[in-house]
């Protein structure tokens, strides 16, 4: 079986990459190794992780920028390299971003749960002598000092709210929350009203299907943006829905960042 081992850390998640939180991260991993699109790879949150490699394969990172050590040598992330039986990849702190993704070639088997020291990881074998070109472009994590930017459009429920709500949540700065999980990115800052405009008068509650992206606004008034393990319905109101293309950059935002909802 060709596996590896975690040493240390339990902040490894193995993701395809339609729940990865950085989906295009994860995909350039596996293109530079040849993968097929969907396969697994390990998302690592901040950093903290050793593994150590039972069998050889080819790895590629990328994702969050950080140092990364393959035997205790520097490892360039966003290229496909090899690794022997024996080696350790060590994940240091993330300084940009906050998410590395680690693809291995063949794919590495799903796991239900958080990984845990000691857990072994199995993988596929190795395909090929060389390694693809790529077209994809290299990814640059996010610096936390510069605000992450999200555009949005009205959601089903906008319509039950005043245009200066609308205005606020769309001009306003707001930062996102340390209580951010891969469930939700929460943002902070001044609380939206949840009057209705007029006399309109919302009708009583109801289960609101959620897709990724769904910008709810629950009683607090504080948005949450919906993320890969969202729950399939809520029954706070769908106020906005982020654009596809800019939730990666969500995915990779740090606590305290801020965030620009742009309508």
């Amino acid at each position: 079986m060709s596996a590896i081992v975690m040493d240390a850390g339990t902040q490894g998640l193995v993701v395809s990459p339609d729940r990865a939180l950085d989906r295009a991260s994860l995909q350039l991993a596996n293109a530079l190794l040849g993968n097929a699109a969907e396969a697994p790879g390990l998302e690592i949150l901040v950093g903290g992780l050793r593994l150590r490699f039972v069998t050889g394969s080819a790895i590629a990172v990328s994702g969050a920028e950080g140092m990364v050590r393959l035997n205790g040598s520097e490892l360039p992330q966003n290229k496909a390299l090899r690794v022997a039986p024996g080696a350790v990849v060590e994940f240091g702190r993330a300084h940009f971003g906050i998410r590395y993704y680690l693809a291995i070639q063949g794919g590495i088997v799903p796991q239900p749960d958080v990984l845990r020291t000691g857990r072994t990881l199995a993988f596929g074998r190795r395909h090929g002598q060389g390694f693809p070109a790529v077209g994809l472009p290299a990814r640059r994590a996010l610096d936390s000092e510069r605000p992450v930017v999200a555009r949005v459009a009205p959601g089903p429920d906008a319509q039950d709210y005043d245009a200066g709500t609308w205005l606020r949540l769309t001009k306003e700065p707001w930062i996102l929350s340390p209580e951010s999980d891969r469930v939700g990115a929460r943002l902070a800052g001044r609380p939206l009203s949840s009057a209705t405009p007029g006399d309109h008068q919302p009708g009583p509650p109801r289960s609101r299907q959620l897709v990724t992206g769904s910008v709810l606004l629950p009683p607090s008034g504080f948005p949450v943006i919906a993320l890969a393990d969202h729950p399939a319905t809520s029954a706070s109101p769908v106020i906005a829905t982020v654009r596809d293309e800019d939730l990666d950059a969500l995915g990779q935002a740090r606590p305290g960042q801020m965030v620009h909802l742009l309508g």
